[in-house]
This record gives structure tokens, sequence and C-alpha cells, in this order.
């Protein structure tokens, strides 16, 4: 899965679309102001959301976020149902 599409809502908010089809707004509100997000409260910044090349939100600074986790929270679905491998116990270490 891969994001095809990002745009910034009003509140922190970024609406996502994914290559399979998932689409949906996530609000963000809650990073807004807090460690490298301090720079969202900068006018304009904020807005300036693009994908980069690995197909993840980046805004200037090179403050990122990970496309993977973001799916997770659009679909509410759990690591183990995206990614099936991870069930696999490892049988030697």
């Amino acid at each position: 899965m891969r994001i095809v599409e990002v745009s910034p809502q009003a509140g922190f908010k970024l609406l996502l679309r994914y290559d399979d089809g998932v689409a949906g707004v996530l609000d963000l509100s809650s990073l807004a102001g807090r460690g490298v997000f301090a720079s969202w409260l900068k006018p304009g910044v904020f807005e300036q959301v693009r994908l980069t090349e690995a197909g993840a939100p980046e805004w200037p600074g090179e403050v990122d976020l990970c496309p993977d986790a973001l799916y997770l929270e659009l679909t509410g679905k759990g690591a183990e149902e995206i990614f099936p491998t991870l069930r696999r116990i490892p049988t030697h270490a």
C-alpha cells in the first residue's frame, strides 16, 4: 500500500488516498505543537505537506509520518492483518 494523494485540511487534518482505494481523513491535531510538529503552528507550514518519493507525507524540515502507521490508523486494522508475516513465530534466533 502506498499513499497516492495527500491534501491538508483545516484543523490539522489530512486527506489520504492509498493505491488500494482506501481513503479518508485523519485528525493530526494532537501532534500539532509537540516536538518536531511544533512547526505546524507557524502559519502555512501544515499546508505545505507533500509526498516523498517513498510515499510518506512530509513537511518542511524533513518532518514526516509513516505511511503504514497512518494506514493502520485510518483503517482501524492491526499490523498483523496488514502484514501477515508478523504472525509467524521464528523457529530459530
